[in-house]
């Protein structure tokens, strides 16, 4: 499984193939959600649910609802555009979590 760390100049990069840590996946989904503010405002609710799942994991020590993160990065891949900072955060997720 590929894990996402930061790389230079404060951006998300390829780790070293351990699974990604609960804060990488946090700033992941926050730059996602900030991207598709940005990009995408309709859309941008599916952001912070994978957000808020990934908080509560943190809160509750559990693991997050991967259901509910799947279902919303798959929304965000049908509706996001090739090219834009929205469906390569979404694809970073699917890619961490294997989805």
């Amino acid at each position: 499984m590929t894990t996402y760390g930061y790389g230079g100049r404060g951006r998300m990069g390829l780790g070293d193939g351990t699974p990604p840590d609960l804060e990488t996946l946090m700033a992941v989904a926050e730059r996602l959600t900030a991207a598709l503010q940005a990009e995408y405002p309709g859309i941008a609710e599916y952001g912070m649910i994978i957000q808020r799942q990934f908080e509560q994991s943190a809160e509750d020590g559990l693991p997050p609802n991967l259901g509910r993160i799947r279902s919303s990065l798959n929304e965000i891949a049908i509706r996001a555009g090739a090219g834009t900072g929205s469906l390569t955060f979404t694809q970073r997720l699917l890619d961490a979590l294997g989805l």
